[in-house]
């Protein structure tokens, strides 16, 4: 049973076809053609690639396979998310089998019985439905419906028809608008300059403009609004007003745009979206990756560094730390409070003027009696085979998560390294 329609002649999805040959060297099926039909050559047999068809057994098990399959045989989707995935299962914890690009076309299967629909930003549900998908080069697997653009595909090119959107109004400007995922510009301003903050990233503040349900919705620091809309009026080049609220919208480019709505007390509120060149999930991964790779630096150097005057600190799995002999840091940059254990954050970056004379900054949040955090100590540090150098970063000099300048009277501490761990909580790594 073909799942893919074929161009030469046209076949649809869903057509039974007899298969003469299988070939895994070139990946592909020699099949035979309806009666009615002929390749451009005047062939009545052609190859399709292995992915495309599913090899059922005899005519009659293929043809009630067919009657199974009629509800989505003509059934594929649009991509309309940069990076959306397509995983083993239909779960959002599921391993990621492939990633998509934006505008990619993909064939519906079926659709899943089980699942449970992501979560949204605000912790709802998402809208939709887990469907068994097929991409062109043949990889198969589950995606949600939230991102997706459904069509069917009768005859012709293969690709999504212009269709209007929620405000009855067809446009490719319309459609970039309502197809993208929009995030605060202060996102890209992470990737240009290098110094992911993960905590802000997660919370996935961003604009949905609301396609699937005419409600968009905007979640930014401080700011939880959603807008019904009736319909989305064009008010100018590249501009709209959501009927019925006061928010409108203007792209500045592909990539940029500018939101506008009223508050409370009436002022006008502006912000500035983007949309990313990277998936945000792609980022995290990325910069967890870095944060790994800079805390093993650490440990392989060490990972129990000791000073005359500062005492002894152990490094160990999963980012603890044990401390020991501060006292000389009590309670001028450790409070008396801290019980000396905690956990280290490669959270920090230096800024381009520290960068030459440090390899980097981290945070070190200390426990109380409770084994609740009660202090955080951020120091850079350089680091070889001789120990561990750390000076304090007061918050002071401190330019968000970037350790901007040393302090005027900077407080240095040396460490020899040792690498025998003793009695460090949860260290599983040596």
């Amino acid at each position: 049973m073909l799942l893919w329609a074929t161009d030469d002649p046209f076949i649809p999805s869903g057509t039974v076809l007899p298969v003469y040959i299988q070939s895994n060297i070139d990946r592909v099926w020699v099949v035979g053609l309806p009666d009615d039909l002929v390749t451009s050559s005047g062939l009545n047999r052609m190859e399709v690639p292995l992915a495309h068809l599913e090899l059922v057994g005899n005519r009659e098990r293929a043809e009630t396979r067919a009657r199974e399959f009629a509800p989505f045989a003509l059934t594929y989707a649009e991509n309309l998310q940069v990076g959306l995935p397509i995983r083993a299962n239909p779960d959002n914890n599921a391993r990621r089998v492939y990633r998509m690009r934006e505008g990619d076309i993909i064939k519906v299967i079926d659709v899943s019985a089980r699942g449970v629909p992501p979560l949204g930003v605000t912790g709802e549900p998402l809208p939709g439905r887990w469907y068994r998908v097929l991409t062109e080069d043949g990889t198969m697997g589950y995606t949600f419906s939230y991102r997706l653009r459904l069509f069917e595909h009768a005859g012709g090119p293969l690709a999504a028809p212009e269709v209007a959107a929620a405000a009855g109004f067809a446009g490719s400007d319309l459609d970039l608008l309502l197809s993208r995922t929009w995030q605060p510009e202060s996102y890209l301003a992470m990737i240009n300059s290098g110094r992911i903050d993960l905590d802000e990233l997660s919370r996935r503040w961003h604009f949905n403009p609301g396609p699937e349900n005419n409600v968009a919705r905007i979640m930014m620091p401080g700011i939880n609004r959603s807008f019904p809309f009736a319909s989305i009026v064009p008010t100018g080049t590249r501009a709209w007003r959501f009927d019925g609220t006061s928010l409108s919208a203007q792209l500045r480019s592909d990539t940029t745009l500018v939101v506008q709505f009223t508050e409370g007390g009436g002022s006008v509120r502006t912000l500035t979206f983007v949309s990313l060149p990277v998936d945000i999930d792609d980022l995290i991964a990325a910069e967890m990756t870095r944060r790994t790779s800079l805390y093993n630096e650490i440990l392989n150097h060490g990972p129990v560094f000791t000073s005359s005057n500062f005492g002894t600190i152990t490094f160990g799995a999963n980012g603890v730390f044990t401390w020991s002999g501060f006292d000389l840091l009590v309670p001028q940059h450790i409070p008396r409070s801290a019980q000396g254990t905690g956990t280290v954050s490669m959270d920090l970056f230096l800024s381009p003027a520290l960068e030459g004379s440090h390899r980097g900054a981290f945070s070190m949040r200390f426990n109380g009696s409770d084994g609740r955090e009660v202090a955080t100590l951020r120091s850079m540090y350089s680091i070889d085979s001789q120990g561990l150098r750390l000076e304090i970063a007061p918050e002071a000099n401190m330019d968000g998560v970037t350790v901007a300048r040393r302090a005027s009277s900077p407080m240095v501490m040396f460490f020899s390294a040792d690498t025998e761990v003793a009695g460090l909580p949860g260290n599983d790594l040596f």
